[in-house]
C-alpha cells in the first residue's frame, strides 16, 4: 500500500550536525537548507542568531551532535536546541544497514520535518524504510542513497522528492575533486541489487554500508566508498579510519538523542 504521508507542519522542521573538536560541521550548508525551508514552508526567514547558538552550543563538545528545531509560533518562530555525545561507532559505521522498501506518494519532500514518525533510522537489527515513489528510489528514512557500477558513483536526482542533503552535496563535490565519475538519474530497486557498492550518505554517520534490501543482499561498501569515507572524513576533521577511537563504554543511549 503506498503511503500517502503529509507531515504536521506545525511540528516544525530541523537540522541535525556533527560537532568535531567544538564545530559544528558543514554548518553553513545546514543553515542555507533551513533558510530555504524556513522561507518555502513558512514564510519566515531564519532567525539572524541561530548561527551563534549553533556556535555556542557546540563549545567544549569533542565529538557529538546538534539538533535545531524551528517551529511556528503565535509570535513568530521558537528555536530549540539539543546537544549530545555521539558514540564513535556510529559515524561513519562499518556494521551496516537493512532496507525495506516503503512507497510514498511523492516522496518525503524537499524539507526536514519533525514529523518523520515510522521513517527515521530503526533499531539495530531491523530493517529501516528505502523510499520509493513510482518505482524510483528516492532516499532512505534518514539517509540519501548512493550506488557504484563500474567505477561510476549513481545517486537520485533533486526533483522536490527527496531532502538535498548536506554529506550528499559534500560527497558529490568530493567526487569531482577525486575525478570519480558521477549520475544524478533515476535508481531502480533493481539497480541496488545489483550495483557493484550500495551505501548511505547522512550528517552524522558520513558513509554508512547497505547491505540488504527487502532480504536481498547488497553489496555494501568497497573501494570507491572507502576512497570517498577517507576524504570526507579529512573535511570533516576527523581522524584516519585506522586512528579512529573505540566507542566510549559510556556511550549515551539513543533515546537521549534526537536525530
Amino acid at each position: 500500500m503506498t503511503d500517502r504521508r503529509q507531515p504536521d507542519r506545525t511540528r516544525g522542521i530541523f537540522e541535525t550536525l556533527l560537532v568535531v573538536e567544538g564545530e559544528p560541521v558543514e554548518m553553513e550548508a545546514h543553515l542555507d537548507r533551513l533558510a530555504r525551508s524556513l522561507d518555502a514552508v513558512y514564510s519566515h526567514a531564519l532567525p539572524p542568531e541561530t548561527e551563534s547558538e549553533l556556535q555556542k552550543a557546540a563549545e567544549g563538545i569533542a565529538l557529538g551532535r546538534l539538533r535545531c528545531t524551528i517551529a511556528p509560533v503565535e509570535d513568530g518562530l521558537r528555536i530549540d536546541l539539543l546537544a549530545g555525545g555521539v558514540d564513535p561507532e556510529t559515524v561513519f559505521p562499518t556494521r551496516g544497514v537493512k532496507l525495506r522498501t516503503h512507497l510514498v506518494a511523492g516522496g518525503l519532500g524537499a524539507h526536514k520535518w519533525v514529523d518523520r514518525k515510522g521513517i527515521n533510522r530503526p533499531a539495530p537489527d531491523r530493517p529501516g524504510a528505502l523510499i520509493l515513489d513510482e518505482g524510483e528510489v528516492l532516499e532512505a528514512g534518514w539517509a540519501n542513497v548512493f550506488a557504484v557500477r563500474g567505477g561510476a558513483l549513481f545517486t537520485p536526482p533533486l526533483d522536490g522528492r527527496l531532502l538535498p542533503g548536506t554529506t550528499r552535496a559534500a560527497l558529490l563535490a568530493l567526487a569531482v575533486e577525486e575525478e570519480i565519475e558521477t549520475r544524478e538519474k533515476p535508481i531502480a530497486p533493481e539497480d541496488l541489487l545489483t550495483a557493484d557498492e550500495v551505501f548511505l550518505t547522512g550528517s552524522i554517520r558520513g558513509i554508512e554500508p547497505a547491505l540488504e534490501l527487502d532480504g536481498q543482499p547488497l553489496a555494501g561498501c568497497g573501494p570507491l566508498s572507502h576512497r570517498l569515507a577517507a576524504a570526507l572524513r579529512q573535511r570533516w576533521g576527523l581522524p584516519s579510519e585506522k586512528d579512529a577511537p573505540q566507542a566510549a563504554a559510556t556511550a549515551p543511549r539513543p533515546d537521549q538523542l534526537s536525530r
